[in-house]
């Protein structure tokens, strides 16, 4: 196309800026500050990570339990009656002297020694010790209640329980104390020996047994007071025998930190319980189960409590004690705030004359708790238990450890031996296990 007036194209020049190379210096600066920056950064998402993670946790509803904050309680075996071997290697060539019976020497001994006042203070001196050491361990824990007069006036009752100190964590103390101290509580406080006093909150409940722990935090108290802490050992109750000493703490006059002594007249063994057989003990030692009696041997090692459970008209004048060592199973779970497993039966093993009388092996059951698992399932009296989930219950024992071995919600399967009407038929139910 022509060109008009003259005009003749023009070029433009098109310049590019272009940054001066970095000097070997200035890209060693750089790589120092972006090393820089990356740590920074690093150490605040750390401190970020490690302040926020415990906040969320708790506020999510997250936190796991540390495994170092989870009470384990051994069970205590059941003594043998074997004889520990003697030894009866003798010199052949000099035969053993004719020597008085030690045990002959000792009751001679005894029989002659002139006993004084001394000796009775001595003796009882010792226990009074042992008392005194436990008491350390023993709390008053106050039942508060809110409401209101007949004229909307707020109002506040107390109730004063005994308890002891039985665990203690990194983060808390636990106090077994009667059920009756949370059953109607608005608030709880506990109250130490020396007039500390701290807020209690309910840890775990057992309304089969009608006990309960409390825990509290540590973090209400000082470094001293928590080292100044006593904690009351369990004892093994399966080695109490009648005539042994026994010490009671708690309440047994009717009043927090009072104390009694007395001797175990009675030892019942096999004792039908819920969901398991018991130990039970019968004393002349004053007490008040309402109010919490908690009884220790002489060596200061919790071996039961007082009860009305197991009362009867013909031991109406003796304290009745359950054994600690048939409820250890229990008293775990309640101290890591787990809800006992409940299934519902009294009852007791098919023994060989019950055998020979035509009695499947297994779990007779005595009762059946109304309203419990078992009941709910069809479980009868008279049934006989013969598995669990395909574990056979051919002890009591054997029974009670597999139901302190599943967990409240869980559903298991019971095969039951029903006598029908000319022989026994097996049953099979559905049971979910309850919390006690």
């Amino acid at each position: 196309m022509p060109e008009k007036n003259g005009d003749k194209p023009h070029r433009f020049i098109n310049e590019k800026i272009v940054r001066q190379p970095l000097s070997k210096r200035q890209i060693a600066r750089r790589i120092l500050l972006t090393a820089f920056c990356g740590v920074l950064f690093g150490v605040l998402a750390a401190v970020c990570f490690v302040v926020s993670k415990p906040l969320a946790e708790r506020y999510l509803g997250q936190e796991q339990p540390e495994e170092s904050s989870q009470i384990t309680i051994p069970k205590d075996e059941l003594e043998t009656t074997t004889a520990a071997p003697v030894e009866t290697t003798q010199a052949v060539s000099q035969p053993p002297k004719e020597t008085e019976p030690i045990s002959q020497i000792v009751k001679s001994e005894m029989e002659n020694y002139q006993y004084t006042v001394d000796d009775l203070n001595t003796m009882y001196g010792s226990l009074r010790s042992v008392a005194t050491e436990v008491g350390k361990g023993v709390v008053a824990v106050h039942s508060i209640q809110h409401q209101v007069d007949w004229f909307d006036n707020p109002i506040e009752t107390t109730g004063q329980y005994a308890g002891v100190l039985i665990a203690k964590t990194k983060t808390e103390a636990l106090i077994l104390t009667p059920e009756e101290a949370i059953e109607a509580a608005d608030s709880i406080e506990v109250v130490f020996q020396d007039g500390t006093v701290v807020p209690g909150k309910i840890k775990q409940r057992d309304t089969v047994a009608n006990m309960a722990v409390v825990s509290i935090e540590l973090s209400a108290l000082t470094n001293d007071q928590t080292k100044k802490l006593t904690q009351v050992e369990l004892g093994n109750s399966y080695s109490v025998k009648q005539g042994d000493m026994v010490i009671a703490v708690g309440g047994p006059a009717g009043i927090v930190h009072s104390t009694d002594y007395g001797f175990v007249s009675y030892v019942v063994k096999s004792v039908q319980a819920v969901d398991g057989i018991s130990r039970v003990f019968y004393s002349d030692v004053q007490s008040n189960s309402g109010m919490g009696t908690f009884i220790l041997n002489t060596n200061g090692q919790l071996i039961g409590w007082v009860t009305d459970k197991y009362d009867r008209e013909d031991e109406c004048n003796m304290t009745t004690i359950a054994s600690i060592s048939d409820y250890k199973g229990v008293l775990q779970n309640l101290s890591n705030g787990f809800a006992a497993p409940y299934f519902g039966i009294r009852g007791q093993e098919v023994n060989s004359a019950m055998e020979e009388s035509g009695l499947p092996q297994g779990i007779y059951v005595t009762d059946c708790i109304a309203d419990s698992p078992a009941y709910n399932a069809g479980i009868q009296p008279g049934d006989i238990i013969t598995w669990i989930n395909g574990s056979k219950t051919n002890t009591m024992k054997d029974f009670q450890n597999q139901v302190e071995s599943l967990k409240p919600g869980d559903k298991v399967n019971v095969a039951v031996q029903r006598n029908g009407k000319d022989s026994y038929k097996e049953i099979e139910y559905p049971v979910t296990i309850g919390a006690r």
